[in-house]
């Protein structure tokens, strides 16, 4: 299938997911039929910032039309603060949304998850996920919040992580786990591979918000 992703935002949320997307594909011997378009990063924050879902969701239909005229199926957003108007946008797309709300949703379902921290934005960890994880306590570092943020903006518009915003993120993710009885962080900022890499143990169990709607995306390439 040919997939459509609105990407850009940031730097390192696209290198991440066009990557996986090449090696999933490579392993299931299947060629990558993938057509991707620029948003802004500081006009997404803005929007977001400024609850502006019509701007925003004008930016994802104009460049999903502009998708479609090269033949794509399905349309995905790089971005967890991008999705704070996925709904209305999923209402007006011109192609079906892979929905990483949907996709994170369903997981913490699977794996029967009661009280879970976050890592991102600060709309994303003020609205608890935009609040689509019912019947789970979701838990923002409070004390940490606006450090948080202003540490993902700044990375994920550099497209690199510095020491001093890696300890900021271990630091509240620590604490959330520690002193407030999280089960598992949530890595709802897609630039957070830039901290958390594969592999690596930042002495608490994490969920990669940005490898499942990858892996999802995977999935809709290799149907047929």
């Amino acid at each position: 299938m040919h997939i459509g992703m609105i990407v850009g935002i940031g730097p390192a949320a696209t290198d991440y997911y066009y990557r996986f997307l090449i090696s999933a594909l490579a392993d299931a011997g299947q060629d990558l039929q993938l057509t991707m378009a620029h948003a802004d990063t500081k006009t997404l924050l803005k929007n977001q910032a400024e609850g502006n879902v019509a701007a925003q969701v004008g930016i994802y239909r104009e460049l999903t039309e502009r998708l479609q005229r090269c033949g794509i199926e399905r349309i995905a957003v790089t971005s967890i603060a991008g999705h704070f108007c996925i709904n209305s946008f999923k209402d007006v797309s011109p192609v079906p949304v892979i929905d990483l709300l949907d996709v994170v949703k369903a997981e913490v379902g699977r794996r029967g998850l009661r009280r879970v921290g976050l890592l991102g934005t600060k709309v994303v960890m003020e609205t608890g996920f935009y609040g689509v994880l019912k019947g789970v306590e979701v838990v923002a570092p409070e004390a940490d919040l606006l450090r948080v943020h202003e540490a993902y903006v700044a990375m994920a518009s550099a497209g690199v992580a510095t020491p001093a915003q890696r300890e900021v993120f271990l630091r509240a993710g620590a604490t959330l786990t520690s002193q407030q009885g999280c089960e598992v962080i949530m890595l709802a900022g897609t630039d957070l591979a830039l901290v958390f890499k594969e592999g690596d143990n930042p002495g608490f169990e994490i969920l990669d918000c940005a490898r499942l709607h990858a892996a999802a995306i995977a999935l809709a390439a290799m149907a047929r």
